[in-house]
């Protein structure tokens, strides 16, 4: 019989996901757990900052009075 792995190696589609599960687990506070990713991929979390900035922008844009 073939050895399963204990764990699924990781690939270029599910590193990010990967890196997301690793430093969002355990009992940390939250900003500490922020701060880990951020360092950890710098580039993404920029991306993850922008995508959320544009998305408020944009309900606040829509709350105007009618």
């Amino acid at each position: 019989m073939a050895d399963i792995p204990a764990a699924p190696t990781s690939n270029g589609k599910t590193s990010l996901s990967d890196a997301i599960r690793e430093h969002f687990s355990g009992d940390a506070p939250l900003v500490e757990k922020a701060k880990g990713f951020a360092k950890a991929r710098p580039w993404s979390s920029a991306a993850l900052v922008g995508v959320a900035a544009i998305a408020l922008v944009n309900t606040i844009r829509g709350a105007g009075p009618k």
